[in-house]
């Protein structure tokens, strides 16, 4: 974890303005959707977690405890997952031939057990709509020559980001980068 290195914030034009270039992804092609997705969630890490964490702070600010069961609840299902599928094969190979399904069953699982506690609605919007934005954004947002430079970084392992650790545990390591 000492090597892992948070990658610098985009500028607003890089990310959202003049200089951003955005095109509706290929639905008939799911491989290279699915790599523009990795690879951008790689490359504006650090402004997909800002602009999560502002939206974050404000339904914190409407519904602090509701935010902070939802926040808990999602994050013991995700790292409980993890666990199982690191410690038990069919789960281990069921990760990484279907990822999507993956983490919508985490999400699944957390929204049911948060429903029994009464903060969907905190849920939705503190949690769920953030990783909402972040995957549309990654989804129409076409990749530049700098973006992908510092995937190749990232996937020969010149650079360690957390967002690289987290694809790694989601089991789409060897997506990034190509």
């Amino acid at each position: 974890m000492a090597d892992v290195q948070p990658p610098p914030l985009r500028s607003l034009d890089d990310f959202l303005l003049s200089s951003a270039r955005f095109a509706l992804p290929d639905v008939r092609d799911l491989d290279r959707w699915n790599n523009r997705i990795i690879n951008n969630l790689l490359y504006y890490q650090s402004n997909y977690l800002l602009s999560a964490l502002c939206l974050l702070l404000m339904v914190g600010y409407f519904e602090p405890f509701q935010l902070f069961v939802g926040a808990t609840v999602v994050t013991l299902l995700f790292l409980g997952f993890v666990w199982a599928a690191e410690n038990q094969a069919p789960i281990r190979r069921f990760r990484r031939n279907h990822p999507s399904v993956a983490v919508l069953a985490i999400l699944l699982a957390s929204y049911l057990f948060i429903s029994v506690l009464g903060g969907v609605a905190v849920f939705l919007f503190g949690i769920a709509f953030p990783i909402l934005m972040v995957l549309i954004h990654a989804s129409v947002r076409l990749r530049s020559l700098k973006n992908k430079l510092e995937n190749r970084l990232e996937s020969i392992g010149l650079k360690r980001t957390p967002m690289g650790l987290l694809l790694e545990a989601l089991g789409q390591e060897q997506e990034a980068g190509s």
